[in-house]
């Protein structure tokens, strides 16, 4: 599968900026799923819902099917966060594979940046940053493109990943 990813620092407009690569890239007929790192903790799931209480009881793994969606919980109770790498291999396979977060990870990647956090520029001291999506003008050695403008950045990545 190919990969690319969204980096940055919090606040720098990735999310958005994933949600509008999905929709652009999928609109051009590509297939695509995500992958996004929370650093904190999160649940999918909700106290009293019974995949919620099969959990508590102990189950490993829960997975909940609908005629909408299927989704599988696992875990991870004492086990290591698992790396990008195994956590790909339980995706279905898709044209391209989007990951939001990973920034120390070693695949590809385009920086979302705000000028208004106040965070300084990862890309200067990152080689797998290819490029800087920014709401301001930089200085870089990479490409850059206005964080807004979601057809060039996807442009860019399908041209960096052969699609």
């Amino acid at each position: 599968m190919r990969i690319y990813g969204v980096t940055g620092w919090k606040n720098a407009g990735k999310t958005g900026l994933m949600e509008r690569l999905v929709a652009e890239i999928t609109g051009r007929g590509f297939s695509v799923s995500t992958v996004k790192h929370a650093h904190h903790r999160f649940d999918v799931d909700q106290p009293g819902k019974d995949s919620h209480r099969h959990r508590v009881a102990g189950a490993s793994e829960v997975l909940l099917a609908s005629g909408n969606r299927w989704a599988l919980m696992h875990e991870l109770r004492d086990e290591e966060e698992p790396s990008l790498e195994a956590l790909l291999a339980h995706l279905s396979p898709v044209d391209l594979v989007l990951v939001e977060g990973y920034k120390r990870d070693r695949h590809p990647k385009v920086e979302a940046f705000r000028q208004e956090t106040g965070n300084p520029l990862i890309a200067p001291e990152d080689p797998t940053i290819r490029a800087v999506a920014a709401d301001c003008p930089i200085e870089t050695d990479r490409p850059v493109f206005d964080l807004n403008d979601t057809g060039a950045i996807a442009d860019f990545i399908l041209g960096e990943v052969g699609l």
